[in-house]
């Protein structure tokens, strides 16, 4: 009997590169035969043996003004992606979130290979905002892999089956003291408070948010002047982060990629939040990653318009940060759309600096509950996958 599987594998922004990355590591390590991945990933999924159909960051669009101008880009590549999973003919679709390119794709393979097992990783945040989407999604997924404990019963219900695989931050590991030492020795961090600054990994996101990190920076020097700032730097957006943070009148210091391979870009990134005594990030998956490594954080996001327009209409839940909605709490400081002004976020930062802040245990408490100490997240989803596809 042929063990071997052929895995095509779609992601289309930096998490769920990290997310693909560690699965097909996973996969490769708990499969019985060989492995032979293809698709489109960034740089974690291609250092795990995947060549990308085309660059990922094609994909890594947000924002319903930044997305209009690229729609005809975007189509062509759902077209591309399409064909080459129709002529690749693998035992199984796997795509990891990014569900609006993700899920168009998956409609086109499905209709000449109906019999396709489709595995989707990242289960769509229907508790969150449009519930409809679990039922649309049941019409092209067959199995999902959530991230989060609670969410199983929604796919469930929608027809599709799902298990809670853990979430990838719950193996990572915590940098040693040796390597928080010599990280600062390498930066010339002295010995006062660490801020890690996160405007983001789009280039919307250093666009809309950069101005006011820049001035929350220059804010927070002036009442800590020993404070010192720490920005890893997205490899989709290096140049730019490069360009704008140039003419700040307090620079951070820049983690940049060159020279580093993507396992050590990401062992440097978790040496920052290790060492840090807060974090200023833009709202996203980046909270997990801050609170897997103890590093209190203040959360911000600002979107046009009409993007404002519409979540606001949509949401069904008054906060967008994880580990708030993990332990049912608002100990993250959340300023977004209109309350993401330079005064509120400067006083929130400068809140945790001075200690004011009950967030440790709820960092704790949001990794325990997304499965740490119980097995490795890689190994969880590769054995989910493999179920699946038997």
């Amino acid at each position: 009997m042929n063990n071997d599987l052929n895995l095509f594998l779609i992601a289309g922004e930096l998490s769920g590169d990290r997310l693909g990355g560690a699965l097909m590591d996973g996969l490769t390590s708990e499969a019985t035969g060989n492995v032979t991945f293809s698709g489109v990933g960034g740089p974690m999924m291609q250092a795990a043996g995947m060549n990308s159909l085309f660059d990922m960051s094609d994909l890594s669009v947000m924002g319903l003004f930044e997305i209009l101008p690229k729609i005809p880009m975007l189509l062509s590549r759902v077209k591309t992606t399409a064909a080459a999973v129709i002529q690749a003919r693998p035992d199984a679709l796997i795509t990891i979130d990014s569900p609006d390119f993700c899920f168009r794709v998956a409609d086109k393979v499905r209709a000449e290979l109906p019999d396709l097992k489709v595995i989707h990783y990242v289960a769509p945040s229907v508790w969150a905002w449009r519930p409809e989407r679990a039922e649309k999604m049941a019409k092209h997924v067959d199995h999902v892999l959530a991230l989060l404990p609670f969410e199983p019963p929604y796919m469930h219900a929608a027809g599709m089956t799902c298990d809670f695989v853990g979430h990838p931050v719950i193996s990572e590991p915590k940098p040693t003291k040796s390597d928080q030492d010599a990280f600062r020795t390498e930066l010339g961090l002295g010995t006062g408070p660490i801020i890690t600054v996160l405007p983001g990994s789009r280039v919307g996101e250093i666009k809309r948010m950069g101005p006011i990190f820049e001035h929350v920076l220059a804010n927070i020097k002036s009442s800590h002047p020993n404070a010192q700032f720490v920005l890893p730097v997205a490899a989709s957006v290096e140049n730019l982060v490069k360009q704008k943070t140039a003419n700040w009148a307090v620079k951070p210091k820049l983690l940049l990629n060159a020279g580093h391979t993507s396992q050590q870009v990401e062992h440097r990134k978790r040496t920052a939040y290790a060492i840090s005594d807060a974090a200023l990030a833009t709202s996203g998956t980046v909270a997990l990653e801050l609170a897997a490594q103890d590093c209190p954080m203040v959360v911000a996001y600002r979107a046009n318009w009409a993007t404002t327009r519409m979540v606001k209409k949509l949401a069904q839940i008054d906060t967008a940060n994880l580990i708030n909605i993990v332990n049912d709490t608002r100990v993250v400081p959340e300023h977004l759309f209109e309350n993401c002004t330079v005064d509120k976020i400067t006083q929130s930062v400068t809140d945790l600096l001075n200690g004011r802040s009950q967030q440790k245990d709820a960092l704790r408490d949001t990794m325990i509950a997304l499965g740490q100490g119980q097995k490795d997240a890689h190994l969880w989803a590769a054995k989910s996958v493999l179920k699946a596809i038997q």
